[in-house]
């Protein structure tokens, strides 16, 4: 207990080994879902649905214990939200990228977010990127996850007069949309795990509608991960076509993080006033390092979790929070055929509600400036309308820079972010 106490800190923040364990389950709790969602995104870009469930929890597994070692904090990482949609229904799907090559782009961004951490130069980049669009990015992500999840769950269909449309309910839908409502209703009372309650309860009904199948054991060693382990082609990524895509992993990656970082440190009491981090530039290595990892196992950004925000709410202070999460990601590894059956009508609620999650931050954007409003709309829209997040990005960086320099606001654009612009014009035209 003293060796623990000492190597995390825990008494200089003012916590407990209690808090901390409870405060690493909490976190569990709200994350899990990743280990279901994650896969059943994942495996429509053709990837082995088994190996997946295995390396979506060993690279969680493996970059909360780097953020527990390395940082010490309680924050904990998994394949990201948005991150793994753009990888499979933007790149694989959308733009007939084998998934290898995909996860070369993931880790070329890693090498690029890696090297822009020497000389401070990541912050520049972050600092130069006007406030609207950063926030339109994570809420155009949330618009295309819901949208995403609207589709897999079958309550939008394709239609030949109006392009999309409603389709007729059947029994799956139906049963999503109870455990839509139930997730709903759980995080409203802010029930932990609400939204992992809302999939196994979607997985249950389904047993007895006969819409979902029983598993042939409960726990088994889990699935081999050759199937995709090792797989990343570097070589074919490395193609001026693919540079715009390497850049948006990156930069959704640069905001996610250091939005999620800054809020949770602020938390846990490791922030001053400006808002200056104690050791942020060793959380962003965890992060950055985790994502290598993760391309090299299999899976598309590994980064930090907003749910981190969860267990601290809950008492964690430290990395034996995180190491507790670890842990539980580790025991779920034998539990794999329980998570093998879950249908995607049971999970396509989840991403309803992560798109919510998301979208809600566009309430923080200026209504009145229309010279920031238009880039942020364009944003936002053209997401989910082109099934793409680099399109999107792109749009709002050139749209952005021709109102304000059509407008002679010159004061607004800086070479950094003329530099963005510049590859994003690029990445539309190749």
């Amino acid at each position: 207990m003293n060796f623990l106490n000492t190597f995390f800190k825990i008494k200089e923040r003012n916590s407990t080994i209690k808090h901390e364990i409870i405060g690493g389950t909490t976190t569990f709790l709200t994350m899990a879902y990743i280990i279901f969602i994650n896969p059943a995104i994942l495996s429509e870009a053709g990837m082995d649905k088994g190996a997946l469930i295995t390396v979506t929890i060993l690279s969680a597994t493996i970059g909360t214990l780097i953020a527990a070692f390395l940082a010490n904090v309680p924050f904990a990482l998994a394949p990201g939200m948005g991150l793994n949609a753009f990888f499979t229904y933007s790149l694989v799907i959308g733009r007939g990228i084998p998934w290898e090559t995909a996860l070369g782009i993931v880790f070329l961004s890693g090498v690029f977010f890696f090297f822009l951490s020497i000389g401070g130069i990541r912050e520049k980049i972050a600092n130069a990127i006007p406030l609207c669009l950063k926030i339109s990015v994570t809420g155009g992500i949330g618009l295309f996850i819901a949208f995403i999840g609207l589709k897999t769950l079958g309550i939008v269909a394709s239609n030949p007069a109006t392009i999309i449309g409603l389709s007729r309910f059947n029994t799956k839908i139906m049963i999503g949309v109870v455990g839509l409502f139930i997730a709903v209703i759980l995080e409203i009372k802010k029930v932990k795990g609400g939204i992992l309650i809302g999939i196994v309860a979607s997985t249950v009904i389904g047993f007895f509608t006969g819409d979902t199948l029983l598993p042939t054991s409960i726990v088994s060693i889990p699935p081999s991960i050759a199937p995709i382990a090792f797989k990343l082609d570097i070589l074919s990524a490395l193609k001026l076509s693919l540079l715009g895509p390497a850049f948006s992993f990156m930069f959704v990656d640069l905001f996610d993080s250091l939005g999620t970082l800054i809020a949770c440190s602020k938390e846990i009491g490791i922030a001053d006033k400006k808002g200056n981090v104690k050791d942020l530039g060793k959380m962003l290595y965890a992060d950055v390092s985790a994502t290598m990892v993760g391309a090299v196992l299999g899976t598309s950004t590994v980064t930090t979790l907003s749910e981190t925000a969860a267990g601290i709410a809950a008492g964690a202070r430290t990395g034996l929070a995180s190491v507790v999460t670890a842990c539980l990601f580790i025991i779920s590894l034998f539990f794999t055929p329980l998570v093998s059956i879950v249908p995607s009508f049971a999970t396509a609620p989840a991403l309803i509600i992560v798109g919510v999650y998301m979208f809600k931050n566009i309430c923080d954007l200026d209504w009145k400036d229309y010279k920031t409003l238009f880039p942020s709309f364009i944003t936002i829209l053209m997401m989910p309308l082109t099934y793409s997040i680099s399109t999107g990005l792109a749009f709002g960086f050139i749209s952005y820079i021709i109102i304000h320099a059509g407008t002679g606001d010159f004061k607004k654009l800086n070479p950094t972010l003329i530099f963005i612009g510049v590859l994003s014009a690029i990445s539309l035209i190749v």
